[in-house]
């Protein structure tokens, strides 16, 4: 999560750090919205050996368009979206809504496990 009184463009660099530093440098490409364009923002994670791949939309919004890769993101907000913790806004300190969203994942991680193994026995 980042601020937001600041720009996304100004955050990219710590948030790209954070990234690899948690999962061990096994990021390589990040799909960003528009709010990441721009080369300063494209240096700042090349630093921490992250690639932006920036989903544009071609169009103007006029009707529906499918955007690349961005159905991963509305899939996990969907996800989130069982907890109802994570619906709403209960939290007072971001740390603590970031903080439940690592059970959260976990569960529907180990359930998703749990199917696998069923279906393969």
């Amino acid at each position: 999560m980042t601020a937001t009184d600041e720009q996304d463009r100004a955050q990219v660099e710590k948030l790209a750090e954070t990234v690899q530093e948690i999962t061990g440098k096994n990021v390589e490409l990040a799909y960003v919205d528009q709010g990441y364009t721009g080369e300063s923002a494209a240096h700042a994670t090349e630093k921490h050996g992250v690639q932006l791949e920036v989903v544009k939309h071609t169009e103007a919004k006029r009707r529906f368009l499918l955007l690349p890769r961005r159905w991963v993101v509305e899939r996990s907000f969907g996800w989130a979206a069982r907890f109802r913790r994570l619906v709403r806004d209960y939290e007072r300190l971001c740390q603590t809504l970031a903080g439940l969203h690592y059970p959260a994942f976990a569960i529907l991680m180990l359930a998703n496990l749990a199917r696998l193994l069923t279906q393969s026995s």
